[in-house]
């Protein structure tokens, strides 16, 4: 038995910011995208002594080595709320040892009693996160995510004027 053999699944609480900022800034980094983290330990902090916002970490010989997260968002459409989950994130060292699977599951448990639907991104040129997602019984959809900077739309709006 290894030291990665038992994974234990809970939810981070306000003492793990740095661990959850940590993971973060390595999931960032592997996305090239490390520069676009402007959350610090003390937003973590507060974050997630936010109700709404779920954090599931995975820990193994007491280190994290993954984790879920996510919020409940209110989705028109739908006229309730959904989970709208912001990322699946587990250490290379540690992958393909079933502890996505464990995340995810942990994440369906925690939402199933409002039965709410889940929803997240996966990039397109991500094939084994695609691949893992189908496993699930996810259903893929294509749909380019646009994002709209304050200093985009400040300009969109001084050439409106």
């Amino acid at each position: 038995m290894n030291a990665y053999s038992t994974v234990t699944i809970r939810r981070a609480s306000e003492k793990d910011a740095d661990d959850v900022r940590t993971l973060l800034i390595e999931l960032a980094t592997h996305e090239n995208s490390a520069d676009a983290v402007h959350a610090t330990v003390e937003d973590w902090r507060r974050m997630l002594a936010d109700p709404s916002v779920v954090v599931l970490l995975a820990v193994t010989a007491g280190q994290p080595v993954g984790y879920v997260s996510g919020t409940r968002q209110l989705n028109l459409w739908q006229g309730r709320d959904i989970f709208a989950m912001d990322d699946l994130y587990v250490r290379p060292q540690v992958r393909d040892r079933g502890i996505g699977g464990q995340l995810m599951a942990a994440l369906a448990q925690h939402v199933s009693p409002e039965q709410s639907l889940i929803t997240w991104g996966v990039n397109q040129d991500n094939d084994a996160g695609q691949r893992f997602y189908q496993r699930l019984g996810a259903t893929l959809r294509t749909k380019v995510v646009a994002a709209w900077r304050p200093d985009a739309y400040t300009r969109y709006l001084q050439g409106q004027a």
